[in-house]
């Protein structure tokens, strides 16, 4: 339900820690970015192309997760945020219909897409904010908006031309990634404090489970539809239940095995999985695009010798996925779990004989590695479970 304007905007102690209905729709629209990103990675399988990719899904993820930080901190049932999680699914449209025609004179679209989003977010924040006379969180939402304006000119900058400035691009992203690491260090204002990260709530954790489990479809998603273009032969079919079953082994390690980020949990009050989360869930996706791209090229032509591209994406997508859950748990406790991730390396044995096998063939040995991950008992908890509740409205 919709309450009005002139309502408290900061989310109150009490309140409740579910996602609402637009904010899972905020979340479909994005997932739907990430197919059509799959999708590019599948058609330009070389090391630029694939530099190029990352940096749009780079941006991307930044604006969901961002967004998701905003809910976290103001009420998502108040019509300001409203605003702005619809003005981001608007600008997730657009990088989305302008990926694949970056490089050919759209980049301009891009850029605006993406710097809109933030500009508009800061704008409605820092606006509704000072009308409601709440110093602390107009504050923190300035040190958002100053970087964001920051990054900014790079991004339309590197687009002027029509042609993107990759240069110019990475400068802007790395401001963007590392701002927020630094805390947003603003001139007069200084850095987000650690205490604001100390007050997040179940509803962040549960943000970014519901948002990697929606993403995970993608691997099926992505070949499914490769599939239905073409001839069902049997080997396809097989192909693509490999990539089902892929699907829901890395599905084990986010939510089963490796732990959950909705359990309370006991530990010192850093704020650190909020911090984290970010960074690491972006190598998560960066593997799950990965993954879904090799299906796209696999269900394609699922027999014949393995090129070495192909072999980089089906190795890769999962290693990386793996290797992100495990960051994420080492910065998180400390812990690493060195039963399990004594099982990644295993694929990269059969480099030397994989490129001879049909790429049907690699799947499967990636399939029956990561169960092996699955199989073997880690830690009894490896992650302090949870984002923090939080103790006191700003």
């Amino acid at each position: 339900m919709t309450t009005g304007g002139t309502a408290a905007l900061v989310r109150r102690p009490d309140g409740s820690t579910r996602a609402t209905l637009l904010e899972l729709l905020f979340d479909v629209v994005f997932v739907a970015s990430l197919a059509l990103t799959s999708t590019l990675l599948a058609q330009r399988h070389n090391w630029s192309g694939a530099a190029m990719v990352l940096l749009m899904l780079t941006a991307i993820w930044w604006t969901w997760s961002v967004t998701s930080t905003t809910t976290e901190f103001y009420d998502p049932q108040q019509r300001p945020i409203q605003t702005i999680l619809m003005a981001a699914m608007v600008g997730s449209v657009g990088m989305a219909a302008s990926l694949p025609m970056v490089s050919d004179g759209h980049a301009m679209v891009f850029a605006i897409s993406y710097v809109g989003t933030h500009v508009i977010r800061g704008i409605i924040l820092v606006t509704t904010l000072y009308r409601q006379r709440h110093r602390a969180a107009m504050v923190r939402a300035t040190r958002f908006f100053f970087w964001f304006v920051v990054s900014g000119i790079f991004w339309i900058t590197g687009a002027v031309s029509g042609t993107v400035n990759w240069t110019l691009w990475t400068i802007a992203i790395a401001i963007d990634l590392l701002s927020a690491a630094a805390r947003y260090p603003t001139p007069w204002l200084g850095r987000v404090p650690f205490e604001q990260y100390e007050r997040t709530t179940a509803h962040l954790g549960e943000r970014y489970q519901q948002f990697i489990i929606l993403a995970l479809g993608d691997i099926i998603l992505v070949p499914t539809l490769q599939v239905s273009r073409g001839p069902l032969a049997g080997l396809r079919v097989a192909a693509l239940f490999c990539a089902f079953a892929i699907m829901l082994l890395l599905w084990q390690v986010y939510v089963f095995r490796a732990g959950e980020l909705l359990e309370a949990g006991a530990g010192p009050k850093s704020g650190r999985p909020a911090r984290v989360a970010p960074y690491t869930h972006l190598v998560m996706l960066a593997g799950v695009v990965a993954t879904a791209a090799s299906f796209d090229l696999v269900v394609t032509r699922p027999t014949g010798t393995t090129p070495v591209a192909w072999l980089l994406l089906i190795l890769g997508g999962p290693a990386l996925f793996v290797i992100g859950r495990a960051l994420f748990t080492v910065l998180v406790s400390m812990l690493v779990p060195w039963r399990r991730m004594l099982c990644l390396p295993l694929p990269l044995l059969t480099l030397p004989w994989a490129g001879r096998w049909p790429p049907l063939l690699v799947t499967a040995v990636v399939a029956l590695t990561l169960a092996a991950h699955i199989v073997i008992p880690g830690a009894a908890r490896e992650t302090t479970p949870g984002l923090r509740m939080r103790q006191s409205d700003d």
